[in-house]
C-alpha cells in the first residue's frame, strides 16, 4: 500500500517536558491505522503536529512522500490532511452548514457565499452520517455533544480529505449512531482515504483497524497488525501491566433513601419521573441521545428547576432552584461535557478544584492560595492526575486527567449524593477501571451516585439497579441480576415498550 503520511523520528516538548520522543507512524491508502495509549500517552499531541496545531521539535513529514513543516491548521488541510478533534472546534452562533464549510464556503461566480449550494452540500453530508435529523439552519449551540460531534465530522468530510484523522469520534454516539459511523469509515477507506484512528472502545479497533501502533508515555511501544492482536494483549501494551478487571464493583450495604423524585418533569422534556436513590447505591440510567437523562440531571441539580413533582433529599421535600441549593444539600454533579461546562480550561488545577470550596478556603475576604495549594496537592495524589502541579493549565491535561479534576472539583464538597453524566466518555482503559474503582469506593463508602451513561458495559457493570428512559420518562426497571444488554437495548430502542417498572424499593 502506498503512504500518503508518514512520520519519522518526531519527538516534542512542552515547557521541557518531552511528551513524544522519536515517534515514527505512517498511514497508507485505504487502510484505518488505529493509534491507541492511554490519555497522557501522547496521541493528542502527534495527531495535532500531523494537523499543523503543533510543529515537532525534531523529526520528518511525508506526505505522498514530499517533505512538508506545516505551519499552521490550513498548511496541513490544503496538503489533504483533515482532524476531527476530541474536543470539538465549532462556532457555536453560527449555523450547522457556516460550520461545516467554514473557511472553504462555496460561492458564486461573482465571489458571494452561495447559501443554496452550501445548505445543500451539507444536506448532503449529514444523510451520508445518518443525521437526517439535523437542521442545517440550526444553531449548532443547541444541539447535543453528539449532534455537534456528527457536524463536526460533517466538516472533516467536506474537505475531501486524503488522511482523515478521527480523535474519539463516537465517545458520544449510542450504539446505533456507532454503527452507522463505523460504516461510513469503512466507505472511506474502501475509497482510499488513509485513516487514522483514534479510540478508547476496543470493540471498535478490533472492528476497523487494519493496523494498530500503541503509545505509552510519549513513546511507541510497537505497531502490528490486528491480526496480531487480542484484547488482553493490546490493553497490556498500553498501561504496561495486565487490567483484571475494568468494571471492579465491589458489594455495598444499600442504605437509607437519599433522593426521591416524585412525578418529577420540567415541560415536555422530563416527564413524570420517580425514582428512589439510596445510600450506598449506584443507580444507572439509560436511554439513547434524546431519551431525557441529561435533562433529568439537569433539574435535579438545579439547573433547569422543576416545573411539576417533588424532590426529596433525606426524606424531606426541597425546593432545588440553582446548583448551589444542590450543593448546599449534599448533591454534586459531574457534567457530560467536562469542557464547556465542568472546567474553566484557562485557569489552574487549582483555581478549578477550589470553585465549589472557596467559602471555606477565604480567610474574610480573601483566599487562602495555601489551603488552595494543598486541596489541590492532596486531589492531584488522591485521584492519581498526571500533572507538573497544581498551577498546570488544565487546557494542557489530557482528557482523563481533566476529567479527574472535575472529580476532584465536586467531591471536594463532601456530597452524599453524586451524579455523573457519561462518567468516562473519551478516557483510555486505565483510566476508567480507576473511575469505576473510585465510584465503587465512594458507593461503600455511602454515597448515593446517580450514573448517566450511553456505553451499556458500565451501565450493567457498575449499577445496583438500572433505570431506562425513553421520551423523557422512566419505562423500565432491572435489578442488577436481571439487567442484561439483550434487555436492557431492547428497552431503550422498541417503539411501544411496555413498562417493565417494578417499583421504587422502599
Amino acid at each position: 500500500m502506498t503512504a500518503l503520511i508518514e512520520l519519522a523520528g518526531i519527538s516534542k516538548s512542552f515547557a521541557g517536558i518531552s511528551v513524544l520522543r522519536d515517534i515514527s507512524f505512517d498511514v497508507c491508502a485505504g487502510e484505518v491505522h488505529a493509534l491507541v495509549g492511554e490519555n497522557g500517552a501522547g496521541k493528542s499531541t502527534l495527531i495535532k503536529i500531523m494537523g499543523g496545531v503543533h510543529r515537532a521539535d525534531t523529526g520528518e513529514i511525508r506526505v505522498n512522500g514530499e517533505l512538508m513543516h506545516f505551519a499552521s491548521p490550513r498548511a496541513s488541510a490544503a496538503s489533504g490532511i483533515a482532524v476531527v478533534h476530541q474536543e470539538l472546534l465549532l462556532f457555536p452562533d453560527l449555523s450547522v452548514a457556516e460550520n461545516i464549510f467554514m473557511g472553504h464556503a462555496p460561492r458564486t461566480g461573482w465571489g458571494a457565499l452561495d447559501w443554496p449550494q452550501m445548505r445543500r452540500r451539507a444536506r448532503e453530508l449529514l444523510d451520508r452520517l445518518q443525521s437526517h435529523h439535523i437542521d442545517v439552519d440550526a444553531r449548532v449551540g443547541s444541539l447535543s455533544v453528539a449532534n455537534r460531534q456528527r457536524v463536526e465530522i460533517a466538516r472533516a468530510l467536506s474537505q475531501d480529505a486524503r488522511v482523515l484523522i478521527m480523535d474519539e469520534p463516537t465517545a458520544s454516539l449510542v450504539e446505533e449512531d456507532v454503527q452507522q459511523l463505523l460504516s461510513i469509515v469503512r466507505l472511506l477507506r474502501d475509497k482510499g482515504v488513509g485513516i487514522v484512528y483514534v479510540s478508547h472502545k476496543l470493540p471498535e479497533i478490533f472492528a476497523l483497524a487494519d493496523r494498530v501502533t500503541v503509545l505509552r508515555d510519549g513513546a511507541r511501544v510497537g505497531t502490528a497488525p490486528i491480526g496480531e492482536l487480542d484484547e488482553r494483549k493490546l490493553v497490556s501494551m498500553m498501561v504496561g501491566r495486565p487490567i483484571d478487571q475494568l468494571f471492579p464493583k465491589q458489594a455495598t450495604k444499600i442504605g437509607a433513601p437519599l433522593l426521591e423524585l416524585r412525578d418529577l418533569g420540567f415541560g415536555s422534556v422530563v416527564r413524570d419521573v420517580s425514582l428512589t436513590l439510596h445510600a450506598g447505591e449506584v443507580l444507572g440510567i439509560a436511554g439513547l441521545i434524546g431519551s431525557g437523562r441529561t435533562e433529568l440531571a439537569l433539574t435535579v441539580f438545579g439547573i433547569t428547576p422543576a416545573t411539576t413533582g417533588e424532590i426529596l433529599v433525606d426524606g424531606k421535600a426541597v425546593r432545588i432552584e440553582s446548583p448551589q441549593q444542590a450543593r448546599d444539600l449534599g448533591i454534586a454533579y459531574v457534567p457530560e461535557d467536562r469542557g464547556l461546562q465542568g472546567l474553566v480550561r484557562p485557569q489552574s488545577i487549582q483555581e478549578n478544584i477550589s470553585l465549589t470550596v472557596l467559602k471555606s478556603l477565604a480567610t474574610g475576604t480573601l483566599i487562602d492560595h495555601r489551603k488552595e495549594e494543598k486541596l489541590a496537592r492532596d486531589s492531584i495524589a488522591k485521584f492519581g492526575i498526571r500533572a507538573l502541579g497544581p498551577r498546570q493549565i488544565v487546557r494542557q491535561l489530557s482528557g482523563g486527567n481533566q476529567q479527574k479534576v472535575v472529580l476532584a472539583k465536586w467531591l471536594a464538597t463532601e456530597p452524599r449524593i453524586l451524579i455523573m453524566d457519561e462518567p468516562t466518555r473519551g478516557i483510555d482503559v486505565g483510566a476508567k477501571s480507576e473511575i469505576h474503582a473510585l465510584m465503587s469506593a465512594l458507593a461503600a463508602r455511602g454515597l448515593g451516585i446517580l450514573m448517566i451513561s450511553s456505553e451499556l458495559p458500565e451501565v450493567l457493570g457498575m449499577s445496583d439497579r438500572v433505570l431506562v428512559m425513553k421520551n423523557g420518562t422512566l419505562v423500565a426497571e432491572f435489578d442488577r441480576a436481571e439487567a442484561s444488554a439483550e434487555a436492557v437495548g431492547a428497552a431503550m430502542t422498541l417503539a411501544n415498550n411496555a413498562s417493565n417498572r417494578s417499583g421504587e424499593a422502599a
